[in-house]
């Protein structure tokens, strides 16, 4: 990996030199069905064609290509040795003109691991399927190109693809004669380029609208999947919520959608959630459900497709400059995910899952050691890889639906319009947006930058009640704390909210004051005499970025009455609190699991209640005192059981619970439940046992040794799809079983023939946490490979082992010293690796507090 990465001083210094006229990219997929002969990797010819200017004729550059050969290299009409030119990751340009063309002639590797251009063959039909994916810098392992944001170009592709196959690219495209050649494209960056290929089964619908000038915009739609889940596909909602997208972002943007056709493909073995190539957005084709699914996944899908749809603006027409500024693109399409969701769809109560699922994310990785400002510090291509992190996404998201508030949402989408259209086709830093959202708004943004964008870490926010002698409130004020590693306190724009109980059981809010929270401590003056409250709620409506903390009386009343509180949102901000709570050792794990016994089955959000399911899970595994784990256990499993039988026949409810159910079995009496279900002994009215959830059953049966390989090979002979291989790679996984687990082992880390998508199934077998005795030998082994992995390996495949096979579940004092000591004797280790090792040693430290407050409860 090394010798594949990019500074951004090297990116800066080719910027200053180059700038790029165009590229004719012509693909030969053909190799892509029928036998391989050779030993080496499955290969494609690629011919690049680079029309580019130089700003000091004479001077030298290079080009980027990944490729297992390069057949040709032309530079100005004159011929280069490949073998003098091209080192396996750069192709060196010397004495270049004015104007300049390049013509590259390469084999270039088909993929496994979802980086570059992916191949999968459907093992249920044998098709063959092909899609690229880029970012942040994969288009080079496709075509020779110029690998950076700013070096943006025009683009024309001509793919030439076994008969019988669709092409899709950016532009719209034609078949002549067994090739396609598509439109060129507007100017884009190398990594939002595309290429879809294959017997894709392919909808069609259209976008009409007339635009406020009188003209007609028409644009084509169309969505994409395996022929195999065609049966599965529900077309009609992805079209539905991407027409409600078009209008929403028309009606605000004031700028029509710039990039002609509208396809989305959803497609298998993704790597991400989504890539928002401009007409021709990808999906991970998980998002296609092979089941009955909750309400909560219909919105998280809704939720991408307007996010992908979002980036159309922000990061297709104006690209940030470098990765340094990552979050003009991925914290706009956050927010306005949201935003849109909730302006335009039937998903109206989208902000509560932001509050509760989003920022989650957010406050975990703003406290961890690598947290870094939302305009981070992006070094090299390592670094970018893993700055797609909680910061850059949903705490960026965060800060943006603050300054909303701040600058007024009319002046916010006022700045947006005049930043498209001031710096359309083009590359911006933060400074580009802040001087607009200055004329917009007359508020001074640099300072409001300095506290938001430019610093990190999250403040704690905690209410002081003191009452009168009759009752009242004397005073309330607002504690704000920081933490020691990163002490800047921001000002804040919140809302208190007072609650209390109600003579119909019920706990309400009657009161409520919007204030400036700054510096240490903040009075709320305009509560001064309010009835005394059972619940002060500091971040009522979720204006702020903060974790919320509670006064003694607030918490009390929470232990009581959390399931009485009648405002979802309020709710859900409480959970996300106590959460906070628990991860903080403040609230013993104990403690938070009792609560959603008690309160979790009175939940209506579902997407709430499965954040719930997740975190109490988390709870028993990570943060209950090791003595206490297999009590935690068991209460855990006798509630979810307890609860699935008392859920409303058919409900979603019911599946949340179910699936519950069988991620905390533990007992004889779980085991006997699940394989009843599964052999249809016993039935629950309205539980469907589809094929999904058989396989969700499947995993701890297996894990505790109920279920055989022979068992797991019946399912899949009932399920032999792509989607069942998956799960049953991960069963096999996940049994009880020495040979199983050194097998597994060797499979990840000894071996890349397994493609991305089953080195992540079976990394989620092998990491059981009731087989912490069976996973011991390997925390040792685990040192002493992943430096190698992270060298052999590519990024992808190294992420996934670094942080998949951490020993987490081997959570001592012995492992985090096993872990400082890596630290200390690997500190010329690769930056990124290193990162990925401190996050999961400060995981397996704060699990450790936890287990301390928890032991410490008595």
């Amino acid at each position: 990996m090394p010798g594949e990465n990019l500074t951004r001083d090297e990116a800066r210094e080719r910027a200053a030199l180059l700038s790029v006229d165009g590229y004719e990219v012509s693909l030969d997929l053909r190799s892509a069905v029928g036998g391989h002969e050779g030993d080496g990797p499955r290969t494609f010819r690629s011919v690049t064609t680079v029309r580019f200017r130089c700003a000091e004729p004479g001077a030298s550059s290079f080009a980027d290509l990944i490729a297992p050969g390069v057949t040709a290299v032309s530079l100005n009409g004159r011929d280069l040795d490949p073998a003098q030119v091209f080192d396996g990751s750069r192709i060196l340009l010397e004495d270049l003109a004015a104007e300049n063309e390049l013509v590259v002639d390469a084999q270039c590797a088909y993929s496994r691991t979802g980086e570059g251009m992916h191949r999968f063959v459907d093992p249920e039909d044998g098709e063959v399927y092909l899609y690229t994916q880029y970012e942040p810098a994969d288009a080079r392992r496709v075509f020779a190109n110029f690998e950076q944001p700013d070096l943006k170009a025009p683009y024309r592709f001509e793919v030439r693809a076994p008969e019988g196959w669709t092409v899709w690219s950016n532009g719209v495209g034609e078949a002549t004669d067994g090739v396609w050649r598509f439109a060129e494209t507007k100017p884009i960056s190398t990594y939002i380029t595309c290429v879809v290929a294959g017997p894709y089964h392919y909808v069609t619908d259209r976008y009409e609208r007339v635009l406020e000038d009188g003209t007609r915009l028409e644009i084509p739609l169309g969505a994409m999947c395996r022929k195999g889940l065609a049966p599965h596909f529900d077309a009609d909602d992805v079209f539905l919520v991407t027409k409600q997208g078009l209008d929403f972002f028309h009606d605000h943007f004031d700028y029509p959608y710039p990039f002609g056709k509208y396809d989305q493909a959803f497609v298998p073995e993704y790597n991400l959630g989504a890539m928002e190539n401009p007409g021709m957005v990808t999906f991970r084709e998980e998002f296609i459900f092979r089941g009955k699914v909750t309400r909560a996944s219909y919105e998280g899908r809704a939720n991408v497709i307007l996010h992908e749809m979002a980036h159309m603006w922000f990061g297709d027409l104006v690209t940030m400059e470098w990765w340094d500024d990552l979050w003009l693109k991925e914290s706009f399409a956050d927010f306005m995910g949201a935003f849109s969701l909730v302006g335009a769809t039937r998903f109206t109560d989208g902000w509560i899952t932001f509050a509760n699922r989003r920022k989650a994310w957010a406050y975990r990785a703003d406290q961890l050691p690598s947290t870094h400002p939302v305009t981070a510090d992006i070094r090299d291509l390592q670094d970018a890889k893993l700055n797609f992190d909680g910061i850059t996404y949903a705490k960026g998201a965060s800060v943006l639906k603050q300054l909303v508030a701040y600058a007024g949402q009319d002046a916010f989408l006022e700045g947006a319009r005049r930043y498209f259209k001031r710096h359309a086709y083009g590359n911006t830093r933060l400074g580009n947006l802040l001087s607009v959202l200055e004329e917009t708004s007359g508020r001074d943004m640099a300072a409001w930058s300095r506290a938001w964008l430019e610093t990190a870490g999250v403040n704690s926010l905690t209410p002081q009640v003191l009452l009168r002698a009759d009752g009242t409130v004397d005073e309330l004020a607002v504690v704000q704390e920081a933490a020691e590693s990163h002490p800047e306190l921001r000002p804040h724009r919140v809302a208190v909210g007072l609650y209390r109980r109600t003579g119909a059981g019920t706990l309400e809010r009657y009161a409520q004051a919007e204030t400036d929270v700054e510096g240490p401590r903040t009075v709320v003056a305009e509560l001064a005499g309010a009835d005394a409250p059972e619940l002060v709620l500091v971040n009522d409506d979720d204006l702020t970025y903060c974790k919320t903390r509670f006064d003694d009386t607030s918490l009390a009343t929470l232990r009581e009455a959390l399931g009485d509180l009648t405002d979802p949102l309020a709710r859900a901000l409480c959970w996300s609190a106590l959460w906070n709570m628990t991860r903080d050792a403040l609230l013993p794990a104990r403690d938070f699991i009792a609560l959603v016994l008690r309160f979790a089955g009175r939940e209506t959000d579902i997407g709430v209640l499965q954040m719930l399911h997740a975190w109490a899970e988390s709870a028993a595994v990570h943060y209950t005192a090791p003595e206490r784990r297999d009590e935690a256990g068991r209460r855990l499993a006798e509630g979810a059981a307890e609860q699935l039988r008392a859920a409303g026949e058919g409900s979603e409810q019911q599946l949340a619970w179910a699936r519950f159910v069988a991620r905390v079995a533990c007992a004889e009496a779980d085991f006997e439940l699940l394989a009843s279900l599964l052999d249809g002994t016993e039935t629950l009215p309205g539980l469907e046992v589809d094929q999904e959830l058989r396989w969700a059953f499947l995993e701890p049966l297996a894990a505790h040794g109920a279920a055989d390989e022979k068992r797991l090979d019946e399912e899949l002979a009932r399920d032999d799809t792509a989607s069942g291989r998956r799960h049953h790679v991960r069963c096999l996984a996940a049994r009880p079983s020495e040979a199983v687990k050194a097998q597994c082992w060797a499979q990840v880390v000894e071996s890349d023939a397994l493609s991305n998508a089953l080195v992540e199934a079976t990394i989620a077998g092998f990491a059981q946490p009731s087989q912490r005795e069976l996973l011991a030998p390997y925390a040792e082994k685990y040192f002493a490979v992943i430096e190698r992995v992270w060298t052999e390996r590519s990024i992808q495949i190294g992420m996934d082992v670094v942080r998949g096979l951490f020993p987490s579940y081997e959570d001592s004092r012995g492992t985090l010293d096993a872990t400082d000591a890596w630290l200390a004797s690997h500190e010329d280790a690769a930056p990124a690796l290193r990162r990925l090792v401190l996050e999961a040693r400060d995981d397996l430290a704060r699990a450790l507090r936890g287990q301390a407050c928890d032991a410490a409860a008595g």
